[in-house]
């Protein structure tokens, strides 16, 4: 069978990370060399854990199959570790995944300043405010953001991320179909988002700890915002500094319980910072003219947690009239006038959404758009609370235009 199956067997065995580095290590990178391999010789490897060669012994080449199946219909990219797409920096941590699992378009890893952005599920509306701001700064001044997707601050790091227009890549701690909610489909369109779970893995509770070593380990630098003592941030965090990586932190309130961990991480000798170059700045000289020292443009958007998610963005009735391009249509040019802070491509497909319920093919018929910058475009007028989703790929407006 093609060499791709091997990898598929290897990737979907019921086994830890390190049992089968292991047993890859053992047959020189080889997993058909370890798929033929005698029966019993896995349980000679040292160090291999005897509770995790059940499922490898079980060598089911109809598995690979099912598995490539529905990789195809979930529209779901495969990379081995053999493959050349499959990013060097994660290549080279203690138990890479065997196959990644890849949903959208993996970037160039190796050449981007690529920072994860981590914390407490249980963030404090001025963590969620940091986590966005900090993914914002990030992406602005050349970044790229790597999230573990899970509510709190890791979601609040890719929300930062798209409202500046850049892309993200997601980690999941579990397989693609697993992930139902609407940030890791966005994260997708215009970035990458990776599991080392192949479809129909059954999720398991450690998964989500196993998934701390590929994001830490596709990241050059690794920023806690907010975490309590005992928490899995600080875990990811002791992953991170055994791995190498740059670690960074948020000073909190000295008596805040959420930030008592992220405090004690600082005492251990993390970077203090307040905001994205202040970590970017420490890899300038490993990405020249790829960082960029943030300038004074135009004013930051408001990364507060909104109070009601309800409430739409507040519109002036009656804007100054202006002196216009008469080629371009008049509800262009209000929207223009009324919402200044959006750009081009956002004011484009607010002025699509004519009818409640547009369907998202006719938003990109009549933008002009690519599907990418249309669904990023969406993505970041729901961030910002001027567009809602309805069922079944539809979009409307939540502003009232008078």
């Amino acid at each position: 069978m093609p060499a791709i199956q091997y990898w598929l067997w290897l990737s979907s065995a019921v086994a830890a990370p390190k049992t089968k580095k292991l047993i890859l290590t053992h047959y020189d990178g080889d997993p058909m060399r370890a798929f033929f391999a005698p029966p019993g010789e896995f349980a000679a490897i040292e160090g291999v854990n005897a509770n995790d060669l059940d499922d490898l012994e079980r060598r089911d080449p109809a598995r690979a199959d099912r598995i490539l199946a529905e990789c195809d219909r979930q529209g779901i990219t495969v990379l081995s570790l053999q493959d050349a797409l499959y990013p060097q920096r994660l290549r080279n941590i203690y138990a890479p995944p065997a196959v990644l699992y890849v949903k959208g378009r993996l970037p160039d890893v190796d050449n981007e300043a690529a920072i994860a952005v981590v914390g407490t599920r249980k963030a404090t509306p001025y963590g969620i405010k940091m986590g966005r701001r900090l993914g914002y700064e990030l992406t602005r001044c050349g970044g790229l953001v790597v999230s573990g997707l899970t509510a709190g601050i890791d979601s609040a790091g890719a929300e930062g991320a798209l409202r500046a227009g850049g892309g993200c890549i997601g980690v999941l701690g579990t397989p693609h179909e697993c992930e139902k909610g609407r940030l890791a489909q966005d994260v997708a369109a215009v970035g990458a988002v990776v599991s080392e779970y192949p479809p129909g893995t059954a999720p398991v509770n450690s998964y989500f700890r196993a998934r701390n070593r590929i994001t830490a380990g596709l990241s050059v630098g690794v920023v806690v915002v907010e975490a309590p003592e005992k928490s899995g941030t600080r875990l990811f965090a002791a992953e991170a500094a055994e791995q190498g990586k740059e670690l960074f932190a948020v000073p909190g309130n000295a008596d805040a319980e959420n930030c008592a961990g992220s405090n004690a991480i600082l005492k251990e000798g993390a970077k203090p910072v307040t905001d994205g170059w202040e970590i970017l700045c420490e890899f300038e000289g490993l990405f020249p003219g790829k960082l960029r020292r943030p300038g004074k443009t135009a004013p930051e958007p408001d990364f507060t947690p909104e109070e009601n998610a309800a409430d739409a963005p507040k519109i002036r009735q009656s804007p100054p009239k202006k002196v216009v391009d008469k080629e371009k249509p008049s509800d262009y040019i209000d929207l223009q006038t009324q919402l200044k802070n959006l750009n081009e491509d956002q004011l484009k497909i607010i002025s699509a959404i004519t009818t409640p319920q547009t369907h998202v093919d006719d938003i990109i018929e009549k933008t002009g758009l690519s599907p990418a910058r249309t669904l990023a475009g969406l993505t970041l007028l729901q961030l910002r609370g001027f567009v809602r989703q309805e069922s079944g790929k539809r979009f409307s407006l939540k502003i009232k235009i008078k």
